[in-house]
């Protein structure tokens, strides 16, 4: 009884496995690490959140178990943030579903609908559950470009073709963890109206929906009409109310989807703690100045973590969504590849950030960088990148000779790295 388990066998080796290991060792040696490798929320939940739940806490009939699909005031609140965010109307009985954050419910519906040997198109790279979900379930995966573009699209009629059997699924996540593109709701079109062709599921991760940073708001692939007939969407609270610890996510969308969701959760759990749906309803529902205020904290970080890094001698493009920067190696490291890199910039630079190669093969050639930690935070670890990338033969570049706030950013960075 040697043999490993035949479900773990599909799984590799945790790519991130090796600097998480690093990255201990430093702490217990007492070093002050800079942790940007996880999508970990660092500020605190809204106080109108937290106080709704302690108020249910403190009601006893509220410690039972609670429903497995979510009670159904949140229910109707999700329904509710659907119908003033996409102008989508859902009816909260048969198309929409509550679970213990995205992730689970991904992970459960993958289960659901999945027979052992199907084809499922997953974007590469892209969070690790899109493709092992169903890699766990039974199913083949084949990858496609992570762009929201004509080159997806011509990967998705490819792959129609010439997969045996048919794909089943397909799993979309725009704005994207790890690579922060932002799909428009023309390309949303394009792809229901090839899905609904050839009768392919579409699994939309939405969980990024309100951390945006341009005019380019991002939408739900339910606005697109008929999207419903092959489509379900899912979101979560975790970065848009800094809940990620609260497990609370959301399915809406295709009702014989959703139904399969809910039959498949009925015999797994009882539901998030009632409190917690509760002080959920009170986020969807109550005032949604907390939003804009974590949107805007995130740009901000964004803005000094990209001057710093550009400062620095690292070319890295400013994201348009998410609260993660794609970031290809710099030149000097491109041949060690992306877990070498991550290790050597935790050793010497004191910075965590996520390896590429552990959201899928195409990730290799870049990291992952987090704006988990604060501005002041931030302005130290590219400053400890700046003196890093020198040791290493990196000359940063001067600061441009303009005028205007382009120039004050400018300086701004070259005096951060040099303080």
């Amino acid at each position: 009884m040697t043999e490993e388990f035949h479900r773990i066998r599909r799984l590799p080796p945790y790519v991130f496995a090796e600097v998480n290991k690093a990255k201990a060792a430093a702490r217990v040696r007492g070093e002050d690490i800079i942790d940007l490798g996880m999508g970990n929320p660092d500020t605190p939940t809204p106080p109108h959140i937290v106080q709704k739940l302690v108020e249910t806490v403190a009601d006893p009939r509220s410690h039972r178990y609670s429903v497995s699909r979510g009670i159904p005031g949140l229910r109707r609140a999700l329904a509710g943030y659907y119908a003033r965010r996409f102008d989508v109307k859902l009816d909260p009985e048969t198309e929409v579903i509550a679970t213990l954050g995205s992730k689970e419910g991904l992970a459960n519906l993958s289960a659901a609908i999945t027979s052992p040997g199907d084809t499922i198109l997953v974007p590469n790279p892209s969070y690790p559950i899109h493709q092992f979900g169903f890699i766990i379930a039974g199913a083949s995966v084949r990858s496609i470009p992570a762009t929201p573009d004509e080159e997806m699209l011509r990967a998705l009629d490819r792959a129609v073709r010439h997969s045996v059997p048919k794909p089943t699924a397909l799993i979309v996540n725009f704005p994207s963890n790890p690579t922060a593109y932002v799909a428009d709701l023309d390309f949303y079109g394009e792809l229901v109206a090839l899905a609904r062709r050839h009768d392919i599921w579409i699994m939309s991760d939405l969980a990024y929906a309100e951390i945006y940073f341009g005019d380019r708001v991002p939408p739900s692939i339910l606005q697109v009409p008929g999207a419903r007939d092959i489509a379900v969407e899912f979101t979560s609270l975790s970065k848009t109310y800094s809940m990620a610890g609260w497990r609370m996510g959301f399915a809406a969308g295709n009702p014989r989807l959703i139904t399969a969701l809910t039959r498949i959760k009925s015999y797994l759990d009882y539901g998030a703690f009632t409190p917690i749906q509760v002080a959920a309803v009170a986020a969807l529902s109550g005032p949604q100045d907390c939003v804009a205020e974590i949107r805007t904290m995130y740009r901000e970080r964004r803005d000094v973590l990209i001057r710093g890094l550009h400062a620095a001698g690292w070319d890295v493009p400013s994201p348009e969504g998410s609260m993660f920067a794609w970031a290809p190696l710099p030149p000097a490291f491109r041949e060690m590849g992306s877990v070498d890199f991550s290790k050597l910039l935790l050793k010497e630079a004191g910075v965590a950030v996520a390896p590429g190669l552990g959201f899928g093969e195409y990730g290799e050639g870049f990291v992952r960088i987090g704006l988990v930690e604060n501005t002041q935070r931030l302005r130290q670890a590219t400053r400890a990148i700046r003196q890093f990338m020198i040791r290493h033969g990196v000359t940063p570049p001067p600061a441009r000779p303009e005028t205007g706030p382009r120039a004050d950013a400018a300086a701004d960075a070259v005096a951060d790295a040099d303080a």
